[in-house]
């Protein structure tokens, strides 16, 4: 046990990579913060006289580096190379250090390289040492794999989805080690990885059954001799040997710990072939009929396939052609908003346009290419944004009464204002509000009247059969719907 001021280094690379996807990750798609900028990313750095922040203010919290990129593909590897030498050096130069906290997603894939969170963790513990205690933060679509919950002490992640406690969990994942290390002594880790791989969209925390599988998380980590409890779901576009959901239950009772990761392995285990998609869905053709018979308004549609916040590459142009192709959705007068499609050269060429010009353009299908061929779109300008900080040129080209989103950059749609600023009105300016997301973020959420979850291929695919995994470590569901229960003993790890 100790009260003397503790040293703590933070650090992280993050991101979600498909491997389905053919968009390669790039060192300049990283936003890379350092010094006071990575300390104000987290409130109880930031706002240190609040009460419930007490345990985090008699440390030295020592900034490194932190990179976070938006999912897409797999990572190049001299990208990666380059932001783990940083942190590896900046990590050395740093001095006797109590504790390292890394906050990192779980779903990283290099290009060429296989479980990359284990890799950056035993990198971090060659050069810190045996006795320094690390502490890691993640989604719950990351994976844990052995090595991985052997390198770090403490593991845990987020518990809703979507990610509204996102930083609620990185604060539990660095006041648990503040905890542990004014407590003293290493805690032990119980860790099963359940043979089920299933996407976010299946196990949304909003319905049954993870609802109830997550609601139990909190409470196996309330008993006695358990400090923290979590349930990953894995990443399902990816094709690793790691890849599958898992539980680890950390504390100092053996017993407790194994108990209970038994106990959340195995309602998991069991809700299997419970999860649903999280709304209806169907094929886009279908989806946009039922928009238009449906009286709800605004009606949105996910084109699921290609959502760049899970992965996806931004261009897929399969759901835009759909749409301009589409003669009952032009007779129909409804209004539509398209967000978006992802392609440098068309937005560029939409901005120096400018706002009335009529463009003709080949939209998207330049990285994704196996979706479909870029979309022939021809249109009016009706807006431009020069310099938005994630989608860089924006530009908004309406085609009838279609008004087609195009980026300069990848860029996810999912506020009010990302639209409003565009001049567009998906509150109770459109009719139907089609996006490129899996399930609706919480303010989309709340805007919908309906919706729907279109079937779209891409790069994060729901129809996870026809995604070709190859690479998994055994059987594992859906993949193999008839293979025969697992054992789901718990590890224990010290």
């Amino acid at each position: 046990m100790t009260d003397r001021k503790l040293r703590i280094a933070i650090a992280g690379i993050a991101i979600e990579s498909s491997t389905f996807c053919l968009h390669r990750t790039t060192l300049e798609e990283f936003h890379v913060v350092r010094g006071k900028e990575l300390l104000d990313r987290y409130d109880f750095l930031r706002r240190p006289d609040v009460p419930e922040h007490a345990w985090a203010r008699d440390v030295e919290w020592v900034p490194l580096v932190h990179a976070a990129a938006m999912p897409g593909g797999p990572v190049l590897p001299d990208a990666y190379d380059t932001l783990e030498a940083e942190t590896l050096e900046r990590l050395g130069a740093a001095g006797p250090l109590d504790g390292v906290f890394l906050d990192i997603h779980g779903a990283m894939t290099v290009q060429g390289r296989r479980d990359a969170e284990a890799r950056l963790t035993r990198e971090v513990r060659a050069v810190v040492g045996p006795d320094v205690l690390l502490s890691a933060s993640m989604d719950l679509h990351g994976n844990v794999s052995r090595e991985l919950a052997t390198t770090v002490d403490l593991i845990t992640c987020y518990r809703m989805a979507p990610h509204e406690d996102a930083w609620e969990s990185r604060a539990r994942a660095a006041r648990n080690l503040v905890s542990r290390l004014r407590a003293g002594g290493r805690p032990k880790k119980a860790w099963v990885q359940v043979p089920v791989l299933l996407p976010g969209e299946r196990t949304s925390t909003r319905v049954d059954p993870a609802k109830s599988i997550y609601a139990r998380v909190p409470q196996v980590e309330a008993q006695a001799g358990v400090l923290d409890a979590a349930v990953w779901v894995g990443y399902v576009w990816a094709d690793e040997p790691r890849n599958r959901a898992a539980v680890v239950v950390s504390g100092d009772d053996e017993e407790a710990l194994l108990a209970g990761a038994r106990e959340l392995a195995r309602s998991y285990w069991d809700a299997r072939a419970d999860f649903g998609l999280a709304a209806p869905s169907a094929p886009l053709a279908e989806c946009v009929r039922a928009a238009l018979a449906s009286p709800q308004r605004p009606f949105y549609i996910s084109d699921s396939g290609d959502n760049p916040t899970a992965g996806g590459a931004g261009d897929a142009s399969y759901a835009l052609r759909e749409l301009l192709a589409d003669e009952d959705l032009a007779a129909s007068g409804a209004s539509v908003i398209y967000a978006s499609i992802a392609d440098a050269d068309s937005a560029r060429a939409a901005a120096a346009a400018g706002v009335g010009a009529t463009v003709s353009l080949s939209v998207g299908g330049k990285i994704d290419t196996a979706s479909a061929p870029p979309a022939e779109l021809t249109g009016t300008v009706t807006a431009v944004v020069p310099d938005d900080p994630r989608g860089g040129v924006l530009a908004v080209v309406a085609a009838g009464a279609i008004s087609v989103i195009i980026t300069e950059r990848r860029r996810p749609f999912h506020d009010e204002v990302d639209f409003t600023r565009l001049g567009l009105d998906p509150r109770h300016g459109a009719d139907v509000v089609v996006v490129k997301i899996g399930y609706l973020q919480p303010e989309l959420f709340e805007m919908s009247a309906g919706w729907m979850l279109a079937l779209t291929p891409g790069g994060v695919d729901q129809d996870l059969l026809r995604l070709g995994h190859h690479d998994l470590d055994g059987p594992v569901y859906p993949f193999q719907p008839l293979m025969d229960p697992p054992a789901l003993e718990a590890e224990l790890i010290p």
